[in-house]
């Protein structure tokens, strides 16, 4: 090994002998000039289309986008190398304004200005621009990983209409940055959506590609540093002390090289599987046959092959045995060049033709790719686009949490029905406790996994959002509870189960692909005619029509051909009878409707109208009353996807904030408001008689395929149990009037989720745990108001359930 060693930095006896050294005092070891091998990052970055969702203000937009290492040691930045035009920007004479620009005090690219006018305005970029990451000198493979930042500029339009206002970049209106991991800087193809934040909604179609590069080989000379030399017995085996560190560096720096070249290769192979599995994907044929018999060509090192022979064969006389002892391994009788005993074996000179040949073959495949990329950009973008969709479950689940729920056929007095709490985990079941809050239960639950995703190490190769993995244990905590229906356990006449196995066992998140199964093709769907989906949004008590965009930007992101309505009839009425909203609602949408079906029918064949509901707070009763009324009962057959956003749909009986109910009775006292008197089933003497009671037992549930429920423990202005449709410890035990009224509201919202009206029904609910750390103690957070209206300000839970299970928004 030691001959070995001396042979690879060049400084082998060939004589084999020992020589003595006279008692003169040598002269230093001449030390040649080391080779040094660079490679470069090379990051593309295709903006395909830029799509206003939900930006407040027209005017002129840009992109900027930089690059750099995320390593305070190196904070070296991206070069932009190369930009491809593909297309002319698909703007007017008075949109667009200038080109593309690269800045060089900032190493950025930033596209050319265009004007947006209205909503859902598409702006056609189509451009690639290449950033260049240099490593450090003789650093070897990558390992910071890269931070990519989008940033959204915006400049008004001048009194004059149509002039661009210079430098628009002076204050960027908005920051989206992306982290690339080390592991994905070898070789990565990837769907990167940008969208900025919540005031300024935009979908920019984004596809990153990453190889890495040669840039070069160069000598650089080797300082031996001036010390006293000793003398040695032997040259051969002890060194003198002056050019041992100066041995040590060029080991050093020959294993870098020897990693180098490993890293080359493993990006040539990632870049060669990644080019095959894109054009596989979009069916276009790319013929690499030519590239791929001469890929492993090993005539460049029948040198060192003839001299590892030798080496071999002296080995093996050696040990005896027939086979070498020296570690390298063929695989189908070719040697592995990535194999690191075979790399750390070769000559100076052997792995600098290693490093220049794969070099080569990288850099041909690179341009090979670039090619087809512009030839197939958008085939390319939407298969990219579809893999990451499919990955959202998985890449997200660090802050989900799935389990599934026996729903009991009926509640009784006298406690808990055991199966409405037997959770059912992959791992085994558990029964909770008849004395543990509900509402504690999931708190402490959530707060748990937050603790272990703060001691979590995230090491995959998946670009990563920084709006999430910024601060991955402030992410919302999000328990889905897929609720299954129990086995049969009661007599009741008012049951829709006489007959009904368990409903829902075959079906759930992670099997509703299989519906898609079923669904028509589009070439018969295109025959038969179009599906009008449409989604109403309905806000809560004094809310705004716009409450709920967050959620509706995350609906238009999963499915763009979704029509919305976002409710306006209720606004400054909302302390009224629920009466009175909900009819005003069901005209709203009836009208919504009609102008969309009229529409629909004029473009083509209606095939299916699919309609959709979502509801913030008492915007969930407006909701259901609205479904209550007879004007409604013809749309009732298309009702779909029904969410619920923290609805107090048992109204705030037992409600234990003590805080909020005072409120409440000020409220009813001082203003009179009937929808308080409502939601706390004092509008009548009789329990009975109140409206709460009677819009229980209206089928007002039943005709939707999919109910997810929403709430949160945290939220103290809804009753935990009514934001999920459960009973609570309190009225179970409670043998008065009001607990039997109140099981049989619950009862009776149950039987008509349990309704055999839809084949497949999903029933869903969902915890929502905020991070309350990053509110400080204030009021809000001390009355539960926090929660409740972070349900508006933030969509990554939303973002969470509906890439989740994007079936159920479709």
């Amino acid at each position: 090994m030691l001959r070995r060693l001396g042979w690879l930095i060049g400084l082998n006896n060939k004589g084999g002998q020992a020589k003595k050294l006279p008692d003169a005092k040598p002269h230093p070891a001449k030390v040649q000039p080391v080779v040094m091998l660079d490679t470069v990052q090379e990051i593309a970055i295709y903006i395909h289309r830029f799509h206003n969702l939900d930006l407040f203000q027209q005017g002129w937009y840009q992109l900027k986008v930089t690059m750099r290492w995320d390593d305070d040691e190196h904070a070296s930045v991206g070069t932009p190398a190369r930009v491809m035009q593909y297309e002319a920007p698909n703007l007017g004479s008075d949109d667009g304004y200038g080109v593309w620009r690269i800045d060089d005090t900032d190493n950025s690219f930033a596209t050319q200005p265009f004007r947006i006018k209205y909503a859902r305005q598409d702006v056609l970029l189509s451009v690639m621009v290449a950033f260049d990451l240099p490593l450090s000198e003789n650093e070897g493979p990558p390992s910071p990983a890269v931070i990519l930042k989008f940033e959204l500029l915006y400049a008004p339009v001048l009194e004059n209409g149509f002039e661009f206002q210079a430098s628009p970049d002076g204050c960027p209106a908005a920051i989206h940055e992306f982290r690339i991991p080390p592991k994905a800087l070898l070789g990565l193809h990837s769907y990167c959506p940008v969208h900025f934040d919540a005031f300024h909604s935009v979908l920019v179609d984004v596809s990153v590609h990453i190889t890495l590069l040669r840039a070069g080989s160069r000598k650089a000379p080797m300082k031996v540093p001036s010390v006293p030399y000793t003398t040695t017995d032997q040259v051969t085996g002890e060194s003198i002390d002056g050019s041992t560190q100066a041995l040590d560096q060029v080991v050093s720096t020959d294993l870098k090289q020897v990693m180098l070249v490993k890293a080359l290769l493993e990006a040539r192979d990632t870049l060669l599987v990644e080019l095959q599995n894109l054009g596989n994907a979009i069916n276009q044929a790319i013929d690499l046959t030519e590239f791929t018999s001469t890929m492993n060509d090993i005539k460049l090192f029948d040198s060192f092959l003839q001299a590892n022979q030798v080496d071999a064969d002296a080995d093996a006389e050696v040990s005896g045995q027939g086979k070498p002892q020296n570690g390298l391994e063929r695989i189908n009788g070719r040697l592995d060049f990535r194999s690191d005993r075979l790399l750390q074996n070769l000559s100076k000179d052997d792995v600098i033709k290693v490093f220049n040949l794969s070099g080569d073959q990288v850099l041909y495949l690179w341009n090979t790719f670039l090619n087809f990329h512009r030839d197939n950009k958008t085939q390319i973008l939407k298969f990219l686009r579809d893999a990451w969709t499919k990955d959202r479950r998985a890449e997200w689940s660090i802050w989900m949490v799935y389990s599934k729920v026996e729903m009991p056929h009926h509640y009784i007095n006298g406690g808990f029905d055991e199966s409405s709490h037997h959770v059912v985990h992959k791992r085994g079941s558990s029964l909770w406790k008849l004395t543990d809050d509900p509402a504690q239960i999931a708190a402490m639950r959530a707060e748990l996994h937050r603790r272990s995703i703060a001691q979590m190490r995230i090491n995959n190769r998946s670009i990563q959002d920084m709006q999430i993995f910024g601060d991955p244990s402030g992410v919302p905590i999000v328990i889905m509870e897929r609720v299954i229906n129990a086995p049969r356990r009661t007599y009741s006449e008012n049951s829709y189960m006489r007959n009904l196995d368990i409903m829902g066992s075959a079906t759930s998140c992670t099997v509703l692909s299989s519906e898609s199964g079923n669904k028509p093709s589009s070439t018969s769907a295109a025959q038969n005619g179009r599906d009008l989906k449409i989604v109403v949004f309905v806000h809560g008590f004094q809310g705004h029509h716009l409450d709920l965009r967050l959620v509706r930007n995350q609906w238009l992101l999963i499915d763009p051909k979704i029509e919305f309505l976002m409710s306006e009839v209720n606004e400054e009425k909302t302390s009224g009878d629920f009466r009175e909203m909900g009819l005003r609602l069901a005209h709203e949408v009836i009208s919504f409707v009609k102008k969309k079906m009229d529409k629909a029918s004029r473009s083509g064949r209606l095939r299916d109208i699919k309609l959709s509901f979502v509801g913030h707070s008492i915007g969930n009763i407006i909701i259901r009353t609205a479904l209550a009324e007879s004007v409604m009962e013809p749309y009732l057959r298309f009702l779909h996807t029904y969410v619920s956003l923290s609805g107090p749909h048992l109204g705030y009986l037992y409600s234990s904030n003590s805080l909020f109910n005072s409120g409440l009775w000020l409220l009813k006292k001082l203003k009179g408001t009937q929808c308080i008197h409502q939601l706390t089933l004092t509008d009548d003497p009789d329990i009975r008689n109140t409206f709460f009671y009677t819009l229980c037992k209206q089928k007002t549930l039943e005709n939707f395929k999919h109910i997810i429920l929403l709430s949160s423990p945290q939220d103290g202005y809804v009753p935990y149990h009514s934001a999920r449709i459960e009973s609570c410890r309190s009225a179970s035990m409670d043998y008065t009037k009001k607990g039997k009224a109140f099981l049989e509201m619950l009862n009776e919202c149950l039987d008509q989720i349990r309704a055999p009206t839809t084949e497949h029904r999903v029933f869903i609910r969902c915890d929502i745990n905020f991070n309350t750390a990053s509110y400080g103690k204030n009021l809000n957070t001390f009355i539960g108001r926090a929660a409740h209206i972070e349900f508006l300000e933030s969509d990554i839970f939303a973002r969470f359930i509906m890439w989740s299970c994007p079936d159920l928004f479709q």
